[in-house]
């Protein structure tokens, strides 16, 4: 553990979270501020699953081809990106980093959509086929096919199959298991047998089936998770002025500079604030553009405009709503928050919603990990895929299922850490691909 936090304090350090923001804001000013076509990338995406809906087929089966459409490709990459990272990890970085990290996983998700939009376009710019006639992209296919640099594509689809066995099952069934012990005191063993044979029972269906549970369940759940941090923050309506303010000023840790501490405080904040704005949202990662890549859009521009609303409703609306729920909690009972854990800052803040509490959080956080969990087996799926072919694939999901059952019984800390180090990781070979193909990327 000691050696794993080392390790992530190097990795996390200034030069890194540089890299980061400076990837964001450089997409923003090159693409010409893609975010202010939001709205219309919303309509877009929204287009998408009516023409499904009319048509009277699934969004993973539409008339021109077996591929998704591209509502399915966005709420393949929602499934895989909304959950513990926008409840546990918003909490993680709310202790760890303080009020201020909210402000820096806001940013990092702002300015991180005109990333998202790069990698989705270059993913499918530069996709291929697979013998079965179906899209398969994400960085992975452009180091290989746009840089030509297969070893490089094979180093990425290492880390993304090691990242969908600890941030796709780890980090999601460890945080059912400790929500479902602290709540309704189930052991860790058959939260985890229950999460393992859920999840078998859809991915062994394909991508078809993995695209028809996101399109129908992700919506829903998202809904009634807003509308229940909604309900808390009108709860907290006198604090939440001050909670905004507390997180603005902290964000810069001006007392941390005024101290003898040269702005460690500053860099705690950026830290852990960009760590989980980066877990949650993965723009910088590339992850996205993997489920981007399988749809059937044939313009890359429309296809990473839809793509990029996913790190608008997970990162900017989310964890927002979930950060000022936390933050207004420890001024509205800064009794509940004193001496909890880490990670239990948010299951302090949603005890207090009436009558439902607890089960609330729970529930909610079952269902994105669930979520989660398929979304996360198809992007190592495809990694497995490129690197050892159509075959590996029974065998990885039988080891994906297994490594399930085991990140529910891991301890919390340890599985966090190591979701640092992989992400960490993996942005590299991401961001020389798009630095390096930035000029093929069209707003």
């Amino acid at each position: 553990m000691t050696l794993l936090e080392q390790i992530n304090d190097f990795l996390w350090g200034l030069p890194l979270i540089i890299l980061l923001m400076g990837t964001h804001i450089y997409f923003t000013c090159r693409l010409r501020f893609p975010q202010r076509n939001l709205f219309r990338a919303i309509r877009l995406s929204l287009s998408s699953a009516e023409d499904t809906a009319s048509s009277g087929q699934s969004a993973a089966a539409p008339k021109s081809s077996r591929n998704l459409s591209p509502f399915s490709a966005l709420s393949t990459t929602l499934a895989a990106t909304l959950g513990t990272g926008n409840i546990i990890g918003v909490s993680t970085a709310v202790a760890l980093g303080g009020p201020g990290a909210i402000f820096w996983c806001w940013i990092t998700g702002i300015l991180g959509m005109a990333t998202a939009y790069g990698e989705c376009y270059l993913s499918v710019l530069h996709r291929q086929r697979n013998k079965d006639g179906l899209y398969v992209g994400g960085p992975m296919y452009v180091l290989k096919n746009g840089l030509h640099n297969n070893k490089l594509g094979g180093l990425y689809a290492l880390c993304t199959l090691t990242a969908a066995f600890g941030v796709g099952c780890t980090t999601q069934a460890n945080s059912v298991t400790r929500a479902a012990t602290l709540s309704f005191g189930i052991s860790p063993h058959p939260v985890g047998i229950t999460l393992a044979v859920i999840t078998a029972a859809v991915i062994l269906g394909g991508i078809r089936s993995i695209g028809r549970l996101c399109e129908r369940t992700v919506p829903a759940i998202t809904f009634l998770y807003l509308l229940g941090c909604a309900l808390l923050l009108f709860l907290y309506r006198h604090q939440l002025v001050t909670a905004v303010v507390w997180i603005i000023k902290d964000a810069f840790s001006f007392a941390s500079l005024a101290g003898g501490v040269a702005g460690a405080g500053l860099q705690r904040a950026l830290r852990y604030g960009i760590a989980r704005g980066l877990f949650t949202n993965e723009a910088g990662i590339g992850t996205s553009a993997i489920a981007a890549a399988a749809s059937h859009t044939e313009d890359p521009r429309i296809q990473a405009y839809v793509s990029m609303t996913a790190v608008f409703w997970d990162t900017v609306v989310m964890c927002l709503l979930t950060g000022l729920v936390v933050v207004c909690n420890m001024l509205y009972d800064p009794a509940s928050t004193a001496g909890a854990a880490e990670t239990d800052l948010t299951a302090a803040a949603f005890s207090h919603l009436p009558y439902v509490g607890d089960a609330f959080l729970t529930i909610s956080l079952c269902a994105f990990a669930v979520t989660t969990l398929i979304g996360w087996s198809y992007f190592g799926e495809k990694a497995s895929e490129y690197l050892a072919g159509s075959r590996s694939i029974p065998f990885y999901k039988l080891c994906y299922v297994v490594m399930i059952y085991l990140g529910a019984i891991i301890p919390m800390r340890l599985v966090w850490e190591c979701t640092d180090l992989i992400n960490g990781i993996m942005a590299l070979p991401n961001l020389l691909a798009l630095w390096a193909l930035r000029r093929e990327i069209k707003s």
